[in-house]
């Protein structure tokens, strides 16, 4: 069988779980940390938004960790991920959400 992406990170927090994997300003997170804020994340994307295998879910995310915790949780439900650029906006935008035909969308406040 293929061995995706997730497949690689989880292994890795299983065998390396306090080594570092992501550094954002002055954090570091180590895979330990992104394995149990990922799963916090898939609970709750899980249990209040009903996401299940299959669907597509739009992420208008900015360049921080909270985006790979939420494609790593996406990944751990079978969700598909329509990256969005959190720069467009306007008619790009629109293009871009019916192109992906999710049905969820996932935002920072800021967006």
């Amino acid at each position: 069988p293929p061995v995706t992406l997730l497949d690689v990170f989880q292994e890795h927090a299983r065998r390396r779980p306090r080594w570092p994997l992501l550094r954002f300003q002055d954090e570091v997170y180590t895979y330990k940390d992104m394995e149990r804020r990922s799963n916090q994340a898939a609970r709750v994307f899980s249990q209040h938004l009903g996401l299940q295998p299959g669907r597509t879910v739009a992420v208008f995310l900015p360049n921080e960790p909270t985006y790979v915790w939420t494609w790593l949780a996406l990944a751990k439900l079978g969700c598909l991920m329509a990256c969005l650029n959190c720069n467009v906006r306007g008619r790009a935008l629109q293009h871009a959400l019916a192109a992906a035909q999710a049905t969820v969308i996932l935002a920072s406040p800021g967006e």
